[in-house]
């Protein structure tokens, strides 16, 4: 087949009507027509020339041109797409290097082959357009809800037809219970929209807690007007979730818009999620107060938040416990979710005992250490005293508030206590030398003997061994591994060694060794200071 002025006009209407079909710029089908003509065209005149079509878009007339580009001699390797300074002095009038000269050479005759060959050119550009398309389309769509139509199941996997495109709900972004059949509507959460080789993967949710947030912002006109705000949803998927929000006007109570009237909000969201119960909780940017709040309907006796480590400490009465946890342990796993923090839960009684033991240990210490009777022993635990430490450099005035000590009895205490300790630090030491620490390590500052003694038993020993340990194999720390908070424990962690104090160390250690530069360590630390307060300030103009 030769392009001849009777199939000329045929091209562009072909490309316009593919264009139409495919919903694509007809110019990148005309492309398309263009570079597999050019490809027949190589294998009539040979693939090493550089043959060139163009097809006017007007008229549809294809030229076919051959293009020569001027190379330094030593570099000339193509004879037939290169040509010399020299040569093409008989074709260009003072030609430079990377000039080009082209000529017109006659339109080719398409044989079959060519002809099918140029055919699967101008599909594969079609379908690659066609792919551009649904992407640029797509990716600005992640995080927003589509509704789309049933095609077919595939594995578990349902294929939805979203108008321009296909997408997939993986079988375990369903709804437990949910079943589908081609043809059905359902309505769901972009999750992620990714470019990949066989085409725009488009990945949908129904399981997603912010599936369950953008439903509220369909429902609730507050939030959708940023007058309501979620911060924060916990899902069990087609069983039980809860979803807390605040308000930033306080003549609208959040939990009341959420409701709506005779609850008619939230309930078309739960009919959505196939009866999903959802409690709504008002947020608290005091944390234990918002667990309160989250752990609802179950009653709270008390808190006790330990930040380092994101635990929390729920008492609750013995009658409410089951309530607390909930079947299967959802509510307090929701409740967990929602705060970010792990929880552990115990009954009045529970903590009662847990208390108990833990007077009578330090009642038995102070017994056998400062060889006390047990009532006084008991005294002093009663009034807030956990170690010997505390009674050895506490300030006297903290002991004679005690019933029955005078000036005399508590400075009798302290001297046993300081005893005591210093006994335990030469024991300590001695025991740390016999390790094998070294005099670096035992003379460092901010060490106790009895840390000394922990690193050597780890293998420690010296300044060197102490500077290239991290600060969280000092301190401790947590790790999250499969989705699960592992803890982390730290060599000095029982001597209550926190972060920052561990890193000091270990900076310093870094920098007596030469390892650090102190200047260029003091010029981060302020570009730190400078970073944090600029962040602080712009929060707290934000806050205005």
């Amino acid at each position: 087949m030769a392009i001849t002025s009777a199939n000329q006009l045929e091209l562009l209407q072909t490309a316009e009507a593919v264009a139409r079909e495919k919903m694509i710029d007809p110019s990148l089908v005309v492309e398309a027509m263009e570079e597999s003509l050019a490809r027949a065209a190589k294998s009539r005149y040979g693939a090493e020339m550089d043959i060139r079509v163009s097809i006017d878009r007007k008229t549809g007339r294809a030229t076919f041109t051959r293009v020569r580009t001027v190379v330094e001699e030593e570099e000339l390797e193509n004879y037939q797409a290169e040509m010399t300074v020299e040569t093409a002095k008989q074709y260009l009038e003072n030609p430079q290097i990377g000039d080009t000269y082209v000529e017109e050479v006659p339109p080719v005759e398409l044989g079959r082959i060519a002809a099918q060959s140029a055919k699967q050119v101008i599909l594969q550009k079609v379908r690659e357009a066609e792919r551009d398309r649904q992407y640029e389309e797509f990716k600005d769509r992640a995080g927003t809800i589509i509704n789309g139509t049933v095609k077919r199941e595939e594995y578990g996997n349902v294929i939805v037809d979203v108008g321009r495109g296909e997408a997939i709900l993986r079988r375990n972004e369903k709804i437990g219970r949910e079943a589908y059949r081609p043809g059905d509507r359902i309505r769901c959460y972009i999750k992620d929209v990714r470019r990949e080789a066989r085409g725009p993967q488009i990945f949908l949710s129904r399981t997603a807690p912010e599936f369950m947030a953008e439903l509220f912002k369909m429902e609730v006109p507050e939030i959708y007007d940023g007058i309501i705000e979620i911060k924060a949803v916990a899902r069990d998927p087609g069983s039980r979730a809860k979803i807390g929000v605040i308000s930033y006007d306080g003549s609208i109570d959040p939990v009341g818009a959420c409701v709506g009237m005779r609850g008619s909000r939230v309930q078309a969201v739960v009919n959505e999620l196939q009866g999903e119960k959802i409690d709504i909780i008002p947020w608290n940017e005091d944390m234990p107060t918002f667990l309160v709040n989250a752990l609802q309907p179950a009653e709270v006796a008390k808190v006790v938040l330990d930040e380092d480590a994101e635990r929390i400490e729920v008492v609750v009465p013995d009658e409410q416990l089951s309530l607390a946890i909930g079947r299967r342990g959802q509510n307090v796993r929701l409740a967990s979710q929602l705060t970010g923090l792990d929880i552990d839960i115990m009954t009045e009684e529970e903590e009662s005992a847990r208390r108990q033991k833990e007077f009578e240990e330090r009642t038995q210490l102070f017994m056998a250490a400062l060889d006390l009777d047990e009532f006084f022993a008991q005294l002093l635990v009663s009034e807030g005293f956990s170690n010997l430490e505390e009674v050895a450099y506490v300030e006297v005035d903290e002991l004679l508030v005690i019933d029955g000590v005078d000036e005399d009895t508590a400075n009798e205490l302290q001297a046993r206590a300081r005893d005591v300790l210093e006994e335990q630090a030469q024991r300590a030491l001695a025991r740390a030398r016999e390790l094998g620490a070294q005099d670096d390590l035992i003379g460092f500052d901010g060490l106790s003997p009895q840390m000394v003694e922990a690193l050597a038993e780890d293998g420690v020993k010296t300044l060197e061994d102490f500077a290239t340990c991290a600060d969280w194999e000092l301190a401790g720390g947590w790790t999250s591994v499969d989705g699960q908070r592992v803890k982390d424990d730290g060599l000095l962690e029982k001597f209550d060694v926190s972060l920052d104090e561990a890193q000091n160390m270990v900076m310093t250690a870094r920098v007596m060794l030469g390892w650090v530069d102190p200047d260029e360590l003091a010029a981060e630390q302020a570009a730190a200071e400078a970073e944090a307060a600029a962040a602080d300030g712009a929060d707290a103009e934000a806050e205005a």
